[in-house]
């Protein structure tokens, strides 16, 4: 190990600080934002209530989905449906999700009467959450996903990484007992207080950060999606299917015939799977499959099956209870992230190390400042000495 006062020692130390004061606020922001995320459906249905159950249903049967998403496009002309939610429940509403407009711009998603087709109603806090995603993901800066918001969010996460990494080097074992480690001391004064309180909650949760930063990385960089997808399932990333199909049709436009087909899909779906809420996407054009996917009753973990789209026949179907443990965690990267893949004491686990976040910042720079007044106060005097002696105290 090297010694308390080596070279090393003080580069890694000044690495973590200066991350710290810099891509530690933007973790801050993503922790806080994050950590709404991570209860968004619970949140929205809590929002939603009064749409949501739909007690009347219970005596009525379901109308077909390209029946359920005509209805919903005759109360609101000029827009098509692109998906509909829909639950295993029968007195809960669907959701209808809609296409981009010729602006770029998407409606607002609707609840509505499954037997009847009646719009119910926005689906409340949609764009409040919308702006919170944008956040988190991309920092509200122009471009989207495209553009420096998620270049900036992906060198945090890694810079996340990095602080794990120097944080443990800082404080490996040898220096201290187990207790110093793992329980703070906040009776001691000043920065020792202050320290303890920021390196012991950070030992705690370092695991959780660990796994929360390697799969953010999923969505931030290309190239690590597709070398992690081929270290998890073995195989190559899939091309992702272009934007606009020949002839310049939007993509959310529908293929001629497409209904019967969409309802002998979902109708041997309905047949062949139990399943608690199932996502139906409508075909755009040229399109070859139908993609539902579902959760079962009980589970976090997403499924997937597809259909023909032009006669509903069905091609494949992907269950997570079926895969192994590898393509289970590359189908279910946003619930790892979350921490809903481990189950819910997990999830809130996860969801006070993002609150935590914050805490960390405020910790640190606490102690940056406390550092620097202390080293005004004996600047006149003071004998050559690393920066990160004062870590300890």
């Amino acid at each position: 190990m090297p010694s308390a006062f080596s070279p090393a020692r003080t580069v890694v130390f000044r690495l973590h600080w200066a991350l710290g004061l810099t891509a530690g606020l933007v973790l801050a922001l993503m922790g806080l934002t994050g950590a709404l995320m991570s209860y968004e459906e619970a949140i929205t249905a809590f929002a939603n209530r009064d749409r949501i159950q739909v007690s009347a249903a219970q005596d009525r049967s379901p109308l077909t989905p390209s029946a359920l998403a005509a209805r919903i496009e005759a109360q609101l002309p000029g827009q098509r449906v692109s998906a509909l939610t829909l639950s295993g429940d029968p007195a809960q509403s669907a959701v209808a999700r809609f296409a981009r407009d010729r602006a770029g711009g998407r409606p607002s998603p609707v609840y509505a009467d499954s037997t009847e087709g009646t719009v119910l109603g926005p689906v409340r806090l949609e764009a409040f959450f919308a702006t919170v995603r944008e956040l988190h993901r991309w920092l509200l800066l122009p471009g989207e996903g495209k553009g420096w918001g998620r270049t900036i969010t992906g060198a945090c996460a890694i810079a996340l990484l990095v602080f794990l990494g120097s944080g443990l080097y800082l404080r490996w074992p040898g220096r201290h007992r187990w207790r110093v480690w793992l329980r703070p001391n906040l009776t001691r004064p000043g920065r020792a207080r202050w320290w303890s309180l920021h390196a012991v909650a950070g030992t705690w949760l370092l695991p959780v950060y660990a796994v929360s930063a390697l799969s953010g990385l999923w969505w931030s960089y290309d190239w690590y999606r597709a070398g992690a997808t081929w270290l998890l399932t073995g195989q190559a990333l899939p091309a992702r299917a272009a934007e606009r199909a020949p002839g310049g049709k939007p993509p959310d436009s529908k293929i001629p015939d497409a209904a019967s087909a969409i309802d002998t899909a979902w109708a041997e779906f309905s047949a062949t799977h139990t399943a608690s809420l199932a996502t139906l996407s409508l075909p755009g054009p040229e399109a070859a499959a139908i993609r539902i996917r579902w959760y079962a009753p009980d589970s976090n973990l997403r499924n997937e099956a597809t259909y023909d789209a032009r006669t509903g026949a069905g091609l494949t179907d992907k269950r997570a209870a079926d895969a192994a443990l590898g393509p289970r965690l590359a189908d279910n990267m946003l619930e790892v992230h979350r921490g809903r893949f481990f189950g819910a004491p997990v999830a809130l686990l996860f969801c006070l190390a993002a609150l935590a976040l914050p805490g960390f910042f405020a910790t640190g720079l606490t102690l940056y400042v406390l550092r620097r007044r202390a080293g005004q106060r004996r600047a006149p005097g003071r004998a050559s000495r690393p920066a990160e002696a004062s870590v300890q105290g």
